[in-house]
């Protein structure tokens, strides 16, 4: 086998058995189950990794050959509860991101939601309102010219499914973050897009 098909054999092994892992351990780290699939199967030359787009890409296709109807209602059972989360945050034009927008349901990573407002203290005036406590962290995110910027990220739990708001200026619908997995500007479904998506997939 030529060196070129050894790497591309290998990247696409590494990038399978870490979407197992994250299916397994509901992982939602790439970079956590790319060095464990690559340590489990003894390859550690890095030319050969895959990227993260290519684990997601064999995330799916995992999903889609082996579609359990217990995933299939989780990932409903999320994208509903995001379309409740969003319907509540809807004067801040909110957007799902992340995983469950791709299709793939991990259950720890939740509901992703990417808020728009003039200042970040608005949102956290209309969880105070709700009476929904939160915790709040950051989150560093890139941009198409190379610029990072770090975002507040206000983190509760509905029921049983943990929610990150993620909290952009205005401007920023323009120009959004870029996709960590893909590094292309993210621009995420909105609440009709979701509702949408939701009526297909219960068909």
């Amino acid at each position: 086998m030529a060196g070129r098909d050894r790497l591309n054999a290998a990247h696409w092994r590494i990038a399978y058995e870490a979407a197992r892992i994250m299916v397994e351990q509901d992982l939602s780290d790439f970079d956590r189950a790319r060095r464990k699939a690559a340590a489990r199967i003894g390859i550690l030359d890095r030319r050969s990794w895959p990227t993260n787009e290519a684990i997601q890409e064999a995330l799916l296709t995992q999903r889609r050959l082996f579609p359990g109807a217990a995933q299939a209602a989780a990932l409903q059972r999320l994208r509903g509860d995001a379309l409740q989360a969003m319907r509540r945050f809807s004067a801040f034009s909110p957007r799902l991101i992340g995983p469950l927008l791709h299709g793939s349901v991990q259950v720890a990573a939740g509901v992703q939601l990417r808020l728009y407002a003039e200042r970040p203290e608005d949102v956290v005036f209309a969880l105070i309102e709700a009476r929904i406590p939160w915790h709040e962290r950051e989150r560093s995110l890139r941009y198409g010219n190379g610029e990072r910027r770090t975002h507040p990220a206000l983190r509760f739990v509905a029921g049983e499914t943990p929610i990150e708001l993620v909290v952009l200026p205005r401007q920023a619908l323009r120009n959004p973050p870029l996709d960590p997995v893909t590094e292309r500007p993210e621009r995420g479904l909105d609440s009709v897009e979701l509702e949408r998506l939701l009526t297909e997939d219960g068909e």
